[in-house]
């Protein structure tokens, strides 16, 4: 379908419309300023499932660059005299290969990479190849590099090509920069060791990039995917997870210690969801932590949010290990602990201090300003609390300023839910992060989940959460629409819901373990899905303060008698502006008539407009449910026009509506 008639249909399912039925009255309060909506209020949570990381947001395009995975080899095809050995130059990295003559002069010597579901390369675009080498044997060697498009036609597979020269016996870090003649999403790198015949060359560290990256940093993101990712205009930034910050044994936990300093120094760990589940298996997931805490801090400075790391409490996965043996003692709690103090001090630290000296060698003297930190993920039983205590007290005594937020498990109502809650109340914690993946019925039924809450207690992180439709546990759009009306309840209770982030955030459509997910992709393009655009509309039009809304003086929570109707308003300040956000989750039009109470004597409303996300095929996404990527569904704007302080509009059905007045 054409954009132009994607926008044709989207107007008419919006203009079309019977006016028949009798009017939903709303009023709008704009003299009662209510609660500040906060700055992290609307934010991303990710986390290295479906290969978010490496194959993702993280550039690299060499699966195993330093031959450390288990299985050393894996990624790899090898040819000719190849031999593996473990006496590198990186101490936690210590494995590379020896390339020796292949024995005769028409064989050839060399490594082949098959990357993350192949290497994704562009026509015109430039990739960096850079290696660690030595010249082992002490004759004048070289190494081709190629980039090689394997089920090419053409009279040549190979589409980009570099020789290097290997100078001396000292490892020594050598680039390339090659330009590929052809797009291909599913090309390999192919490393030669050219002729003479009596070269020995060993190479680690074997990397590809292209020299395209967010904000042009080699050691950097995925362009497009990070690009998204500010598109989104984030409050807060979550990272790294998630389960993988338990790990599913204490030893394969996310380590951030393990993820800072030189790239090349960095141990591979286990992913916590390469075997999780059986059904979608990839025994070759592994974490290269090239994607560390620096680049999440430095990528969360970059698109404008907090950064929230988040610790291990010294539980492995619960769900997965219910045992005691599994997990730390509290009174062996210390080098946790510790972790978490000196994570603040790499953040936050100045360069005299070990940590902050760090953070200023990989090149950010200046303060991260951390304001936040998580312990622990989704941790239930009185086995958390116990192991969250010494946390509080340690980070409070040295960091009084950092906000800590604690858990209220992994169910969104039930047992352990209410006994967490009381308990980080007795804590004192912060937040309390709340998780909740959900059937359609859970989102139409929690439009006031907030309005009774303790406003006296910590904060609510809604952390983790998207609906999962019963039967359909993948995206479309109309689990997205169940997102925006549950979405309005969280902004009328702005005093104390201060973060919600959904989740999960990234999926590789070859390599996906978990759905639905807010943004799709392949080796060469990325699409939003209707819950992305849900995100984004809130996000961009979050304002400044909670305006109260009402119909029949009552909040419109999707509540007996209300058609069906989610909404919450707020005023925006820089824009001089008032926000009304309606989701219409019922199966017929309604017709709205909207009334601005309490403007003064010469104030008015004459214009604005409104943003539409909608779709008559409610299963529909743009991602496909074979994997296709298409623009199916996108948010429409078009300008409404208002006289006086009344303003009278039908919104269609099944469809969200974010409407901005202009105020004179």
């Amino acid at each position: 379908m054409t954009l132009s008639k994607k926008l044709l249909t989207s107007l008419a399912i919006c203009a079309g419309l019977s006016l028949n039925a009798a009017t939903n009255e709303l009023v709008l309060q704009t003299n009662k300023p209510g609660a500040p909506i906060q700055p992290t209020m609307y934010g991303l949570f990710f986390e290295d499932i479906n290969y978010a990381a490496d194959g993702g947001l993280y550039a690299e395009l060499v699966k195993n660059r330093s031959f450390d995975f288990p299985q050393s080899l894996m990624g790899w095809t090898t040819f000719g005299g190849v031999e593996l050995k473990n006496d590198g130059p990186f101490e936690r990295n210590p494995h590379y290969v020896r390339l020796t003559a292949a024995g005769h002069r028409d064989k050839h010597t060399g490594i082949e990479n098959e990357g993350f579901f192949g290497i994704g390369v562009k026509k015109g675009e430039e990739y960096r190849f850079s290696v660690w080498a030595r010249n082992a044997g002490g004759s004048p060697a070289k190494i081709r590099v190629e980039l090689v498009s394997p089920a090419s036609m053409g009279e040549t597979q190979t589409i980009a090509s570099k020789e290097i020269e290997i100078k001396g016996d000292k490892w020594t870090k050598y680039t390339a920069v090659m330009t590929p003649s052809v797009t291909d999403a599913k090309s390999v790198l192919r490393v030669f060791l050219a002729k003479p015949d009596n070269a020995v060359v060993d190479l680690e560290h074997v990397s590809l990039f292209p020299v395209d990256t967010w904000k042009g940093h080699e050691n950097g993101m995925r362009k497009d995917l990070a690009q998204k990712l500010a598109d989104l205009k984030p409050g807060i930034f979550r990272f790294p997870g998630g389960c993988i910050v338990e790990g599913t044994d204490l030893p394969t936990r996310y380590q951030w210690k393990n993820t800072v300093g030189p790239v090349e120094n960095r141990p591979v760990n286990e992913n916590r969801w390469h075997y999780t589940f059986p059904h979608r298996f990839f025994p070759d997931y592994y974490q290269s932590y090239g994607l560390g805490f620096y680049e999440y801090f430095l990528l969360s400075e970059e698109i404008g949010s907090e950064p929230l790391p988040i610790l291990s409490v010294g539980l492995a996965c619960q769900f997965q290990n219910p045992d005691a043996e599994a997990h730390v003692p509290v009174d062996s709690l210390q080098p946790y602990i510790q972790d978490a103090l000196d994570l603040i001090e790499f953040a936050n630290g100045s360069t005299d201090t070990k940590w902050g000296a760090l953070r200023a060698e990989m090149g950010h003297p200046a303060p991260f300003n951390l304001k936040y930190i998580g312990i622990g993920n989704e941790q239930w039983g009185p086995e958390y609390p116990e192991h969250l205590a010494p946390f509080l007290d340690a980070i409070r005594k040295a960091y009084p300023d950092i906000k800590i937020v604690g858990s209220s498990g992994p169910d969104s109502e039930g047992k352990q839910f209410d006994y967490l809650w009381p308990e980080m109340k007795r804590l004192k914690a912060d937040l309390v992060d709340e998780h909740f993946y959900r059937p359609e019925s859970w989102f139409l039924a929690q439009g006031a989940r907030y309005d009774n809450y303790d406003r006296k207690g910590p904060k609510v992180f809604a952390g983790e959460y998207a609906c999962h439709g019963r039967g359909k546990k993948w995206n479309h759009f109309n689990a997205a629409l169940l997102e925006a009306a549950f979405m309005t309840g969280l902004e009328r209770n702005a005093d104390i819901v201060h973060m919600a982030t959904y989740a999960p955030l990234f999926a590789h459509v070859e390599g996906w373990q978990w759905r639905p997910d807010m943004i799709w992709y392949d080796n060469l393009s990325s699409i939003p899905t209707c819950s992305y655009f849900v995100q984004q509309l809130f996000s961009e039009n979050k304002g400044s303060n909670v305006l109260p809304l009402t119909m029949d003086k009552k909040p419109l929570t999707g509540a007996e008698g209300q058609n069906g109707l989610f909404a919450s308003a707020v005023y925006d300040k820089e824009a001089n502006q008032y926000v009304v956000k309606v989701a219409n989750t019922s199966d017929t039009p309604q017709q709205l008539g909207l009334t601005f109470a309490g403007l003064k004597k010469k104030e008015t409303i004459t214009d604005g407009t409104s943003i539409t996300l909608a779709s008559k095929d409610l299963d529909l996404d743009n991602i496909e449910r074979d994997g296709s990527m298409n623009l199916n569904i996108a948010p429409v704007e078009a300008k409404i026009t208002v006289d006086g302080t009344k303003y009278d509009t039908t919104i269609a059905p099944r469809s969200f509506v974010v409407y901005r007045f202009n105020k004179k």
